[in-house]
């Protein structure tokens, strides 16, 4: 993989020139900034930014300014590789708090993240209603410790309005939901992104997430997407790794809380 080729491939196509991800949402350009606005329960943030040492803090205010006024948290998504170099130093101190890094990574559809089975006795369902989605949202709480409403909101609203942009998975194991996990597919774009996979703590290690990536592999690839994209935990990075993905950058979520 030529590494930088994909990676500018994936800042082209996935922060500026972005396309909204949900209902209600709209992409906006302002100035040397890319940022998505949506409704309560949809992702609000700085997608790109290309800034400079003189122009990063009058862009920082005015993104605060912008969803201060409409009520909304939102996240600076800011990637290693982007400027100026202390931009998450000026984040900080204009009162962004950061979340855990994550491994930007990608891999082919036509590689070997399609070729794991789910474990014996764990079946593999779409979830298309909102009985499913609730299932979806108790995995989320059990998984990852925190509330699942505004996921289970945002997803049910994108099956509704814009069902061709999203899949949704859920693994089972008899009657008991044990994981879930997404596959975004925006229109138009290369990348098909996948999201949200968790899995409930008795049943890790057990190669549930591995089926779960191969399962939206295959979806991504039927699709017609050329790459898979994730933004990995630390638990995840080694799993995609022996699955095929390489990592192109790292990104740390700066959330703002009016």
């Amino acid at each position: 993989m030529d590494e930088e080729a994909v990676r500018a491939l994936y800042d082209r196509w996935m922060r500026r020139e972005a396309r909204p991800d949900g209902p209600g949402c709209r992409v906006e350009r302002v100035g040397e900034v890319v940022r998505q606005t949506g409704p309560a329960e949809a992702w609000n943030g700085v997608l790109w930014s290309g800034l400079t040492a003189g122009t990063a803090d009058r862009a920082v205010e005015e993104q605060i300014r912008h969803y201060t006024a409409l009520g909304r948290d939102f996240e600076w998504k800011l990637y290693a590789h982007d400027e100026p170099a202390d931009l998450a130093d000026r984040l900080v101190a204009a009162g962004f708090r950061a979340e855990p890094r994550e491994a930007l990574m990608v891999a082919g559809t036509a590689g070997g993240a399609t070729d794991t089975a789910p474990p014996e006795g764990v079946e593999l369902l779409p979830v298309t209603d909102a009985a499913g989605m609730d299932l979806v949202a108790e995995v989320h709480e059990r998984a990852f410790g925190t509330d699942g409403t505004l996921l289970r909101q945002r997803l049910l609203a994108q099956l509704v309005d814009r069902p061709d942009t999203v899949a949704v998975v859920l693994a089972v194991a008899g009657d008991r939901p044990i994981s879930s996990a997404r596959l975004e597919m925006l229109p138009g774009v290369p990348f098909a992104g996948l999201w949200g996979g968790g899995t409930v703590p008795e049943w890790r290690g057990r190669g549930v997430y591995r089926a779960l990536v191969a399962h939206r592999a295959r979806t991504a690839a039927a699709r017609g997407y050329d790459w898979l994209q994730v933004d990995a935990s630390a638990d995840s990075r080694p799993i995609l790794h022996r699955l095929g993905f390489t990592t192109l950058s790292t990104t740390t979520p700066y959330v703002y809380e009016p």
